[in-house]
């Protein structure tokens, strides 16, 4: 089975235990400030995921973080079986999945905005609350700039593209010119 589906699993499997205890959110909370904590720490990441240490001895160095956590007691069983399945490598897609689940389930959409410019916080509530508006969910942005798109906005959400800019309407009028030209 592949690490993403492997990953998938074990996410479902705590989103499942955290729906029955409506505690899914507070699990999501933990789950990213370990992960946060497992990025940030390289020495304790190649340590915890290498098979040269003895289980034992990484048994013990995750014993350590998680006592220094105020974690829930279901995140530090979940953390200490990832590690005795040797799945804690995988925390970081566990967590990316597990995101993904209480976002459907809160009805969140994650919405790219690209500008040319920063824009003003005043426009960027408009924007996100237009495309509540369209999608009917609650929208999380996540703003890019790229100059080269001249003015205008393209949103991505999902697999839908929203291209408001100002570069995507002179490359339809290309091809309007192209087409009426060669027909």
């Amino acid at each position: 089975m592949s690490n993403w589906r492997l990953s998938k699993r074990y996410a479902k499997a705590l989103f499942s235990l955290g729906r029955e205890g409506d505690s899914f959110n507070k699990y999501g909370r933990e789950l990213e400030k370990f992960t946060a904590f497992y990025r940030e720490n390289a020495e304790f990441r190649k340590t915890i995921t290498n098979p040269v240490f003895s289980i034992e001895d990484r048994r013990t160095i995750l014993q350590t973080v998680l006592n220094r956590s105020d974690f829930s007691v279901l995140i530090r069983n979940f953390l200490r079986l990832l590690l005795d399945k040797n799945r804690i490598g995988a925390i970081e897609a566990i967590t990316t999945h597990h995101s993904k689940l209480i976002d459907e389930t809160s009805n969140i959409a994650h919405a790219e905005i690209v500008t040319a410019r920063p824009l003003k916080q005043r426009t960027l509530d408009n924007v996100v609350k237009s495309l509540e508006g369209l999608t009917s969910k609650k929208i999380k942005p996540h703003l890019r700039e790229n100059p080269e798109i001249i003015v205008g906005v393209i949103v991505k959400i999902g697999d839908t593209i929203f291209d408001g800019s100002v570069r995507a309407q002179i490359e339809g009028l290309k091809e309007s010119f192209k087409r009426s030209y060669q027909g």
